[in-house]
C-alpha cells in the first residue's frame, strides 16, 4: 500500500538546493513550502505521514486527522508537536537528534570571533574610505580580543557542547563545563566540570548548549549575570527563552557583559520588539547555526531513513 506523505513546511530545509527524492520513493509526496495555521488540518487531510519543521501539530490536529500514523519532525527539538496527544492517538513521533553537531559548534566560534574582531565592520570601514584617509597605518573601532589562555564556560555538555569544547581547546582556551550528567571521560588538563556558580564566576566566555526545560528557562537572568565576570562574552545557539532578554540587554548597556551573540531569541521570527536586537555590542542572527548545505543534506537523509524504518515496523529516533 502506498502511503500519502505531506510535508507542511519544506522550504526551510529545502529552499530548492536539495532533493525530495528519498521521500518520493516511500510514498505519494505532497510538499508545501509553508502552511498557515488555518490550513494545517485541511492540508493533512487523510494523509498517514506528516513531516513538519516548525508547523505546530496540536491535540486538535490529531483529533481532526485520525489517519495520521507517523509524524517526522525535521529538527532535533520537537516541542511543535503535542507528543502526549500524538501518543494517545497511536501516532509515532520522531526527530533528528545528531545532524547539526559540527555546524553548531562551528557557528559558536563564528559568533565568538565576530565579537573578538568585528571583521565585517572593519572591512566596511575600509570600503567606505576610512583607511585611505587614516593618518596612521592601521585603525580599529572596537577592542580586539585574543582567546588563548582565556576560560571558556559551557552550560550544557552534550554532543554539541563537547564539540564546542574541542574547538575552544584548539584555540588554547581552558574549558569549564556545567552539566547535570557529567561525562568524566571527557575531562582533561584543559577541561573540567564545575558547579554553575563557579563557571559563571571564572569564565571569560560563556556558551549555552542546554535544552529548553522548566529548569533552564530564564537561567540567564539578572541574578546569574551578576555572578559573571565583568567583561564576559555570552553566546547562545541553543534556545532563546534560556535568556531573560531584558536582563541581558541591561547588562550590555551597563557594560557588565562586554558582548553577546545570539542565534536564537524568545520569539522567532520576532513579531514584536526583542530587547537584544537594539542592545549595544550584541550580534543577533536568524537561527542559522544548523543550516549549512552539508548539514541540511544530512538532516534530509536521516529524516528519510526515519520514515523508512517506521514503514518497516522498526521505528528509530522515536520520542514518544
Amino acid at each position: 500500500m502506498s502511503h500519502t506523505i505531506v510535508v507542511l513546511d519544506g522550504y526551510t530545509l529545502n529552499p530548492g538546493d536539495l532533493s525530495w527524492e528519498g521521500f518520493e520513493n516511500l510514498g505519494n509526496l505532497v510538499v508545501y513550502d509553508r502552511t498557515p495555521a488555518d490550513k494545517i488540518i485541511e492540508r493533512i487531510g487523510t494523509a498517514e505521514i506528516v513531516i513538519t519543521n516548525k508547523t505546530p501539530l496540536t491535540a486538535e490536529t490529531f483529533g481532526a486527522c485520525p489517519s495520521i500514523t507517523y509524524v517526522g519532525v525535521l529538527a532535533t527539538g520537537y516541542n511543535v508537536v503535542d507528543v502526549q496527544a500524538a501518543t494517545e492517538h497511536g501516532v509515532v513521533v520522531t526527530n533528528i537528534p545528531t545532524y547539526g553537531t559540527a555546524a553548531v559548534a562551528q557557528f559558536v566560534f563564528a559568533l565568538l570571533l565576530a565579537l573578538c574582531h568585528h571583521v565585517e565592520s572593519h572591512s566596511q570601514a575600509v570600503k567606505s574610505g576610512r583607511w585611505h584617509t587614516s593618518v596612521d597605518f592601521c585603525f580599529w573601532d572596537y577592542p580586539l580580543v585574543e582567546l588563548v589562555g582565556k576560560t571558556f564556560g559551557i552550560i550544557g555538555m552534550g554532543r554539541i557542547g563537547y564539540a564546542t569544547a574541542q574547538i575552544a581547546q584548539a584555540f588554547g582556551m581552558k574549558v569549564l563545563a556545567y552539566s547535570r550528567t557529567p561525562n568524566k571521560a571527557w575531562e582533561s588538563e584543559t577541561l573540567s566540570y564545575v558547579e554553575l556558580h563557579e563557571l559563571l564566576a571564572k569564565s571569560d566566555v560563556i556558551s549555552l548548549h542546554c535544552p529548553l526545560t522548566d529548569a533552564t528557562k530564564g537561567l540567564i537572568n539578572a541574578k546569574t549575570i551578576a555572578q559573571m565576570k565583568p567583561g564576559v562574552l555570552l553566546i547562545n545557539t541553543s534556545r532563546g527563552p534560556i535568556i531573560v532578554e531584558e536582563d541581558l540587554a541591561d547588562a550590555l548597556k551597563r557594560g557588565h557583559v562586554a558582548g553577546a551573540a545570539v542565534d536564537v531569541i524568545t520569539e522567532e521570527p520576532p513579531k514584536g520588539h526583542s530587547p537584544l536586537i537594539d542592545a549595544p555590542n550584541c550580534i543577533v542572527t536568524p537561527h542559522i547555526a544548523w543550516a549549512p548545505y552539508e548539514t541540511r543534506i544530512r538532516l534530509m537523509n536521516i529524516a528519510v531513513a526515519n520514515l523508512a524504518a517506521f514503514i518497516e515496523g522498526k521505528p528509530v529516533h522515536q520520542v514518544n
